[in-house]
């Protein structure tokens, strides 16, 4: 037990040195030198709103994707409502795939460990710090495969309405729970993002699901605000099957 503490007290101090105070020019300020939050969105090249940056999200609905369903409102069917009431009911998180280092999607947008968005012409790529993957979000005016081969993250492509990107993703294998209460979704799953940068620090984020095999219509969650992260970077995820017990470490500030 002592080698066990003392290895964690290791692993701590070595991954709250990793890319933090890092300098961040261009950020806009208050006379003060506070970061100024409420500046307006910085623009790309071609006129859009820029998302590039680190952010942390909104991760309560991790716990529960009701919590940001209008009167909690989720429309299963008869089966997904079954199942979900029994993985509640039962030894809570133990046979969810992100406790085998498998999170899959939609629940990677809402775990509790920041992202970070690189907007490019023809894709956007999101970093995630939680288990230390990856998407590609193409804007190259591709459509979504006809007939996808399931995978964890899914084949997703993004467009802009206004001022608000728009990923749709499909492909997503039925492997994975949503959240941590254990809602199910099937390989029919298409999901929604809506990513608004209404200001420098904060950002807008929806996720709407449509899995007609699940639930009887598409429901939308809210999951806003995600807010900006200033001065650091993403830190170092490790994580190992079978051993899901030692918590996930990171730096100073989240």
């Amino acid at each position: 037990m002592k080698l066990m503490a003392a290895s964690v007290m290791t692993a701590a101090l070595a991954l709250a040195g990793q890319w933090l105070n890092t300098p961040a020019p261009g950020v806009p300020r208050t006379p003060d030198g506070k970061v100024d939050l409420a500046a307006p969105a910085p623009k790309a090249a071609d006129g859009r709103p820029d998302l590039s940056g680190v952010w942390m999200p909104n991760s309560r609905p991790l716990q529960d994707l009701s919590i940001g369903v209008p009167n909690r409102d989720v429309p299963y069917l008869p089966w997904s409502a079954q199942l979900t009431k029994e993985r509640a009911g039962g030894a809570r998180g133990k046979d969810d795939p992100a406790a085998y280092c498998v999170p899959g999607m939609p629940k990677l947008v809402v775990l509790p460990y920041p992202y970070k968005i690189f907007q490019m012409p023809g894709v956007t790529a999101i970093l995630y710090e939680g288990f230390t993957t990856f998407r590609q979000i193409f804007t190259d005016g591709r459509e979504l495969p006809k007939d996808p081969q399931p995978s964890w993250m899914g084949y997703s492509v993004g467009k802009w309405d206004g001022d608000t990107f728009v990923v749709d993703t499909i492909g997503i294998n039925d492997k994975t729970w949503m959240d941590n209460v254990g809602r199910p979704h099937t390989d029919a799953l298409h999901t929604i993002e809506r990513y608004r940068r209404r200001s420098f620090g904060t950002m807008d984020v929806t996720l709407t699901i449509d899995d007609p095999k699940a639930y009887a219509r598409p429901w939308t969650v809210d999951i806003s605000p995600s807010r900006i992260v200033v001065g650091q970077d993403l830190l170092e995820y490790v994580c190992t099957e079978n051993n899901r017990d030692v918590p996930h470490l990171f730096g100073d500030g989240r």
